[in-house]
């Protein structure tokens, strides 16, 4: 980053006094283990970049302006300045330009993400469009050189991955997955406790995630002055504007994303990914609960699947029953939306509000040592910073992202199959007597020309 490469940094220095200080207080604040805490600021304090000075401030763009995106942006903007934005609304364009102009400066405002790709100023950018658009952007801001913090699911497909994979190696830049409970310390905390045994041998992975929407029929309507459709559209088959299909509600339909499955799915099944520290499971097994309304969003808005590893761990995807495409409360069990890891020696439960466990002291007792420490990251949008500087790995680079958007995609393979799958992690291919159908599943056709020809 040229803005970066003119500075001088000084590095930080805390007493132990503080140190214990610092640690005590987020042990009260969090509930966690004050061994943990301490652990963990102390790899945060010997892996932490160096106090950049006030000029030190990367340009960043914004692709995508909706309430994921500028959410993104207005944290982002704590490490660099929002130099450009973009978006094929122009209303929703608009109202970012609004927003993050600072000091009468406003940020220059695009309808076409490769043209703001060719401003020398930004030299990171924030990623946060519907699902089907994510590979090509990602794309072609690997090959324009530039940082990118990518919305979860990484692709809309596996092939998808490998192809961004590719780019982001072959170009050499920074890819952070938008996975952000790799940077909660509860979710840390749980995974590195099962990796280390400390609930003994791991049985069953239970993974609760909100049901997702359950409308129509919906009838088309005139095209939005502001909205370019066929650009929205992008690789998806071309149809006809229908209101309920764009912006937020992407998410409920197979064209454009994989409904729950891949919603809040992405972030838990990558923390059970985690855990395991494996790359896929080799068996999928699923079922529609609850099937869609005809003429309405098509992916189900309950389901159930269960996925077996290549060490035997069994992990259950289940959907709440409740009406909330975000519902907190799950009648079965009474748990919430959050995993529950079952061992031969007990159980840890974690969602974004609390870890508990079948007895407290599997929490309360240290590690080892030796033990497996994981990536350490405080705030997954300062990570990402961190390593435009120092160019290492953020804690969910390209690779991992594919990984865990890939066990999305098989359950979605499966539900829309209504098959039991077969799956051969190392070749990234199914196998057995429903491979030739599941195969077909991973890559989709793309409609041109907003296939990789659009990007190269």
């Amino acid at each position: 980053m040229n803005a970066m490469k003119q500075c001088t940094h000084k590095p930080v220095h805390i007493s132990r006094r503080s140190f214990l200080s610092r640690c005590a207080a987020g042990a009260a604040a969090t509930g966690l283990p004050l061994w943990f805490v301490k652990a963990q600021e102390a790899a945060a304090q010997s892996g932490a970049a160096a106090v950049s000075s006030p000029n030190d401030r990367p340009g960043i763009a914004l692709i995508g302006c909706g309430g994921m995106g500028n959410g993104n942006a207005r944290n982002a903007m704590r490490f660099g300045d929002i130099v450009a934005v973009c978006d094929v609304d122009r209303n929703h364009l608009n109202g970012a330009v609004r927003q993050f102009t600072r000091n009468g400066k406003a940020p220059a405002a695009f309808t076409d993400f490769r043209r703001l790709l060719e401003r020398s100023d930004v030299d990171a950018v924030i990623q946060a469009t519907p699902d089907h658009w994510h590979t090509l952007i990602n794309i072609a801001a690997a090959k324009a050189k530039k940082g990118i913090y990518a919305e979860k699911p990484l692709t809309l497909t596996i092939d998808e991955g490998r192809k961004t994979i590719q780019a982001v190696r072959e170009n050499g830049v920074i890819l952070q997955t938008g996975t952000q409970q790799r940077s909660s310390q509860r979710f840390v905390l749980a995974c590195e406790l099962v990796r280390n045994g400390r609930i003994g041998k791991l049985k069953e992975i239970h993974v609760w995630v909100p049901a997702g929407l359950r409308e129509g029929p919906f009838k088309t309507a005139p095209v939005p002055e502001a909205l370019d459709w066929d650009f929205w559209l992008g690789q998806a088959p071309k149809v006809d504007y229908v209101p309920q299909r764009c912006h937020a509600n992407f998410r409920w339909w197979w064209e454009y994303s994989g409904g729950p499955v891949t919603d809040w799915g992405a972030h838990h099944n990558d923390i059970a990914a985690w855990a395991l520290g494996l790359d896929g499971p080799t068996r999928i097994e699923s079922r529609v609960i609850t099937p869609p309304i005809p003429g309405g969003y098509n992916t189900p808005s309950e389901f159930e699947a269960t996925l077996t590893w290549p060490n035997g761990v069994i992990q259950r995807v289940r959907t709440t029953p409740d009406d909330s495409p975000y519902g907190a409360v799950l009648k079965e069990d009474g748990q919430r939306n959050g995993i529950r890891f079952e061992g031969s020696e007990g159980w840890i439960w974690v969602n974004r509000e609390e870890i508990t466990a079948s007895n407290r002291d599997l929490l309360r007792e240290p590690l080892p040592e030796d033990a497996i420490r994981l990536h350490t990251s405080r705030n997954h949008m300062g990570n990402f910073f961190e390593c435009l500087r120092s160019r290492k790995d953020p804690v969910c680079p390209v690779e991992v992202g594919h990984r865990s958007a890939s066990v999305g995609h098989l359950i979605v393979a499966s539900l829309r199959l209504g098959r039991t799958l077969e799956w051969d992690p190392a070749k990234e291919t199914f196998v057995g007597e429903n491979a030739a159908d599941a195969n077909r599943y991973i890559a989709r056709e793309m409609r041109a020309p907003y296939d990789y020809s659009f990007v190269s």
